[in-house]
């Protein structure tokens, strides 16, 4: 346990490897990650409690790690030892949480993080003497190198006779301090000088002005990279799955079988998976950015923006975490002390541009904006992604703002603060770990819920099968595969759920097709990938791994615009708009009901958000017809 930002699951990762799990703590959904470290034949369970800044809780998070000290926590007992993590190049402060862990006489021993940051920044502390000074077990670790964790290792194997101090520190909040003087005097601690480089760099990086253009400068490249960096591999996925999709078609033949693996999974969770290289892309770079020490600067930035949509800047936290997953970003709002201000930061957070919705972009802006399209020297697919998410961020600020306004309008903002650590050089296994985990997750996505989805709506769009006596009566050559292919999911079970919708989604251009992977994106966004390039591949299988190109060919099938091309700008935009503005994930609706106790709120959310979105594509649309 320790502070946020201490260097808690470092150490984690280090003592766990592989053997860790993550997952919600019973009745809340602040995140657990648990493991199990492997030391001398002997196994010892680990837990990462959230960060806490004291034992007096002020948040959720500081709440529930009081809850299980205690053992109040349902399905998890008292930890049998603590392993307390402090910060040497802030290590006052970190004693004082120290001196509160330490009055509950639980077996105890004190970890040292940032060891090497503080010998280069002039620093120093007698390891040995902090441990005579304090009466507990004192070891100094630099987790991101390895450095330390055997003997910590080693250490944990002994927890049973860990020393304890003699004396309890002082309660009382003068006396503590004057501990505290008193403890980094006997251990010889020299507080580090201020990091040079850092505020070279932070003179620049931090400035109203400068700073500002320097991180939608650093934004836009990293939308232009998505497309850049990761198109070759995307092109990759693309040619494999169109080779697999030949080699199904040549085995199985004219078969259902043969329409389920090709349709169904290689058109449906083939077209999803064909968007990873861009995933994997963007949270290297966030993952790179975040362990170099910039995205902490940024929300220093964004601080100052904020405030002007009367939030505080804790909450731009919950936000950046969106970009990532609205879930986390709800779950994140446990922090903010306001409960006025976590709600109007809930009802905000999912409108910005999380992960599932960049499939969905990539696909629209690439039908949208051809590929060459050029603003001056940059892609300008790059340039639309790069709008896109602006929009989610503005969008998200703007709603918080406006329920802040609503609920709560005698409230006042309270200081942010956040801690800037030092600027570093990443180590590979840190990216590598931060990359990775997230794209895990979302490919567990699609082996589960997009799967499941894609197989459920691949059987509508298939059944009721249509006998030959039928199809010749409507006028269908039996021998026709496309022709059967394209009837026989005009009269699916599909086609009528669409059809049922459909005048609700018509002023929006949207046809019965379009309907259908609304409908799917509810259980995830990216289903709706799936859904329009299993039907794509259907309708078009000699073009099956190509969904946008393929798309771009659709027709209606009926009614007043029948024959017309249905992946117009105007449409495009209109459904761009539409996925940018709704709530269109249940697990995000199921979240926002855990955190608020109630359906009160997410109804809410989930209304005004499809009110909103159809708003805006309506009026987008609009707007394209007229400049078209």
């Amino acid at each position: 346990m320790g502070s946020p930002n201490g260097g808690k699951t470092s150490i984690f990762n280090r003592l766990t490897g592989l053997h860790a799990r993550t997952g919600n703590y019973p009745g809340v959904t602040v995140s657990r990650s648990a493991g199990v470290a492997r030391i001398g034949g002997d196994e010892y369970n680990i837990e990462d409690l959230p960060g806490a800044y004291s034992l007096t809780p002020i948040s959720p998070d500081e709440q529930l790690v009081v809850d299980l000290l205690n053992g109040e926590v349902e399905g998890i007992g008292a930890p049998d030892g603590l392993l307390v993590i402090a910060d040497s190049t802030a290590l006052r402060r970190s004693l004082l949480l120290f001196a509160e862990v330490v009055q509950r006489h639980m077996p105890t021993a004190l970890v040292l993080t940032m060891g090497d940051e503080l010998n280069r920044r002039g620093g120093s502390i007698d390891t040995a003497a902090l441990s005579r000074a304090l009466g507990v077990p004192v070891v100094s670790v630099v987790a991101n190198r390895g450095i330390g964790i055997g003997e910590l290792r080693d250490l944990i194997t002994g927890w049973r006779d860990w020393a304890v101090p003699p004396v309890d520190p002082p309660a009382d909040t003068t006396e503590l301090a004057g501990w505290v003087d008193s403890v980094l005097t006997d251990s010889g601690y020299r507080d580090p000088h201020s990091d040079a480089r850092t505020e070279r760099i932070d003179r620049v990086l931090l400035h109203p002005v400068l700073g500002t253009v320097i991180f939608f400068a650093v934004m836009f490249v990293f939308f232009q990279a998505i497309f850049t960096w990761a198109a070759p591999l995307q092109d990759g996925v693309e040619d494999f799955f169109g080779w697999l999709a030949g080699i199904v078609g040549d085995r199985l033949g004219d078969s259902l079988l043969s329409s389920f693996v090709a349709n169904g999974l290689l058109g449906g969770v083939g077209s999803v998976l064909t968007f990873v290289p861009q995933i994997v892309m963007m949270y290297f770079i966030l993952a790179l950015l975040d362990a170099v020490g910039y995205m902490s600067r940024a929300a220093f930035l964004m601080d100052r923006l904020m405030s002007r949509f009367g939030l505080e800047g804790r909450a731009f936290v919950s936000v950046l975490s969106s970009f990532a997953c609205a879930i986390p970003g709800v779950m994140s709002t446990r922090t903010l002390p306001n409960s006025r201000d976590r709600i109007a930061t809930m009802l905000g957070v999912p409108l910005a541009t999380c992960s599932a919705r960049l499939p969905v972009y990539i696909l629209l802006v690439g039908i949208l904006v051809p590929d060459g399209t050029r603003v001056g020297p940059f892609s300008g697919q790059g340039v639309a992604m790069f709008l896109l998410y602006l929009l989610g961020g503005f969008s998200a600020l703007t709603a918080s703002a406006v329920v802040k306004r609503i609920t709560d309008r005698r409230s006042t903002i309270l200081p942010f603060y956040m801690e800037m650590p030092p600027y570093r050089i990443p180590t590979p296994r840190s990216v590598g770990i931060a990359m990775w985990e997230p794209t895990k997750a979302f490919l567990r996505k699609a082996g589960t819920i997009i799967l499941v989805t894609t197989m459920a709506i691949w059987a509508l769009t298939t059944f009721p099968m249509r006998g030959d006596a039928e199809l010749t009566a409507a006028g269908v050559d039996p021998g026709d595969e496309v022709a059967v292919t394209a009837y026989t999911m005009e009269h699916s079970a599909a086609a009528s759920v669409g059809k049922a919708i459909e005048p609700v989604f018509e002023p929006l251009g949207f046809d019965w097709r379009i309907d259908v992977a609304l409908l799917g994106s509810l259980a995830a966004r990216e289903v709706s990938v799936s859904t329009l390039g299993q039907m794509a591949a259907a309708l078009d299988p000699e073009d099956d791994a190509e969904v946008a190109d393929a798309l771009d060919g659709w027709t209606y099938t009926a009614g007043p615009h029948a024959g017309e091309k249905v992946f117009t700008p105007a449409t495009t935009v209109a459904l761009l708009l539409y996925f940018a503005f709704a709530l269109q994930c249940m697990s995000t609706v199921a979240i926002m009901r855990r955190e608020t106790g109630g359906w009160k709120w997410p109804g809410i959310a989930f209304g005004y958000m499809f009110v909103l979105a159809w708003v805006m594509a309506l009026i987008g649309r609009g707007i394209t017809l007229l400049i078209t």
